[in-house]
Parts: structure tokens; C-alpha cells; sequence
């Protein structure tokens, strides 16, 4: 069962789970794949709502968000998440089904393809309107030392694109 909430009334709620880690939710035909985040922002652009959020290049994420475009951000909002978080932090979903692994229940969304997940019950729903890569050139070397350190195997830092994912409906799953 799910209750439709104004995504705005929980802005606050949202952005300090951020600093604990919210997943992020993603899939492209019948692959589905969450992972953690810790960086992301929610606000107005274009008078759209949106949700901002941050993958690295790197990631499986990433390629499922470029193929299908859609994504869902689960927060938590009662309950010790952290051994949730750290497996769907430290994991790729190139190697394993971490939602199967950690015990996940996947609940359909209304609006887009992307479920969301019944233990972390705040859910918006979203549609990439816009994306853009990060340009190092234009980052502070202090940023760049701390997030953005060479990789070993490109020997090039691993970057992040920003999705710009329009809110499209943002709801509380509920027990029944």
C-alpha cells in the first residue's frame, strides 16, 4: 500500500539521510540494481521538481541509467540500515543481485519502470530530464585530491555524471 506525500514536506528528512546513505534504484529491462548514495539534492529546475543524483562513471548504475533513463531514490526512514547500505555501498550489480542478497522487497511503481523498496519506504520516482558530466578542469584541486584520486586500472580519475531526474511522484510504502 502506498500513501502519496508532497515530496517537499519531506526535503528535510531526505537530505540528512543523505549524509547516512539513501539507495538509489535502477533498470533497464529485466535487470534491476540499487546501490547507496551519499550525494544528491533535491530542489526546482526548469519549474520541475527534481532530484540530483551523482554517479561515478564507473558504475553499473550508470550504464543502466543511460539505457533506460529512469530511477528511484528509497530513503529510510526508521530502523538500522547501515549493513544494507554498506553491501549495496561496497557491491557492484555487475557480480551479484544485491537486492536478492541483502533480502530487499521491490514494490512496483505507479509512474515509472524503476520499483521501489518496502524497507527504505520514502520513494520518489524519476525520469532523467537532463545530464551532464563533471568537468575536472572546473573543480577546486582540494576536491579533486579528496573525491577524485587516479584509478589504478585507467590511471584517469573516475568521474561522476549529475542526472537531473524530474520528480514524477513521491510516496510512503506502508505495510498492509
Amino acid at each position: 500500500m502506498k500513501k502519496k506525500v508532497e515530496v517537499f514536506d519531506y526535503a528535510g528528512t531526505i537530505c540528512k539521510a543523505l549524509s547516512r546513505g539513501v539507495l538509489l534504484t535502477t533498470r533497464s529491462g529485466d535487470r534491476v540494481n540499487t546501490m547507496t548514495i551519499g550525494w544528491g539534492k533535491i530542489g526546482v529546475e526548469w519549474g520541475k521538481p527534481v532530484f540530483v543524483v551523482y554517479v561515478r562513471e564507473s558504475r553499473y548504475t550508470k550504464q543502466l541509467l543511460d539505457e533506460a533513463g529512469e530511477f528511484t531514490v528509497n530513503v529510510p526512514l526508521i530502523g538500522d540500515n547501515r549493513e544494507i547500505l554498506g553491501y549495496c555501498g561496497r557491491k557492484s550489480g555487475r557480480d551479484t543481485d544485491k537486492i536478492r542478497d541483502m533480502g530487499l522487497t521491490v514494490v512496483d511503481s505507479d509512474v515509472v519502470s524503476v520499483p521501489g523498496i518496502a524497507q527504505f519506504p520514502l520513494t520518489l520516482e524519476c525520469k532523467v530530464i537532463y545530464h551532464q558530466e563533471q568537468d575536472i578542469r572546473q573543480m577546486p584541486q582540494g576536491v579533486i585530491d579528496k573525491f577524485y584520486p587516479l584509478c589504478e586500472k585507467t590511471q584517469a580519475p573516475d568521474m561522476h555524471t549529475a542526472f537531473y531526474g524530474e520528480i514524477v511522484n513521491a510516496y510512503l510504502i506502508e505495510d498492509n
